[in-house]
């Protein structure tokens, strides 16, 4: 079960606590979060995505993936999307050539080749097959804040959900958008 009484660890604490594995599955169709709803708004209107790594919007993140993956950590992105793509997956699409020059490797599986898997509730970050962090979204899609869970048990279904998905799911060179 989650634990409500464990403290969220910011990203990069929880990137660099790992020491082999992070996997992050995503499968909402749209996300609603406030650093990025100008750079959403700004894609919706011109059909361009800042993807410099180095940019103000995307060093952060790049940094912490680089050396999180340079200590030797395998750093694994899926996203369960709906065909045709929302805006904002088609936004996140736009976006992902930086995930991966940042380190991460990232598949895509159309939601209709997940009907058969056992999925958990929410999004989730698994750390080493053991710790998760769940990301709770509101129903527009805002962040909820999130929360974490140790239990054996639960990090299983997480493990065993994403390996499902990471072998059905298509590499993000070889998905059409």
């Amino acid at each position: 079960m989650p634990q409500n009484d464990v403290p969220v660890p910011s990203f990069d604490e929880l990137l660099d606590s790992a020491r082999y594995s992070a996997v992050h599955l995503e499968m909402r169709d749209a996300y609603g979060v406030a650093h990025e709803s100008q750079a959403f708004a700004d894609w919706l209107r011109t059909g361009e995505r800042e993807t410099d790594p180095d940019s103000d919007y995307w060093s952060a993140w790049v940094g912490l993936v680089r050396r999180t993956v340079a200590r030797g950590v395998r750093v694994r992105r899926a996203r369960i999307v709906s065909e045709p793509l929302s805006d904002y997956a088609r936004y996140g699409h736009a976006g992902a050539p930086v995930n991966i020059a940042a380190g991460e490797q990232l598949r895509y599986l159309p939601r209709r080749l997940a009907s058969d898997i056992a999925l958990p509730g929410n999004d989730f970050w698994l750390i080493d097959e053991r710790v998760i962090r769940w990301n709770h979204f509101t129903g527009n899609g805002g962040s909820a804040g999130g929360e974490m869970c140790d239990d054996p048990r639960v990090a299983e279904l997480c493990a065993t959900a994403f390996e499902t998905v990471w072998k059905r799911a298509v590499p993000f060179d070889d998905y059409k958008v």
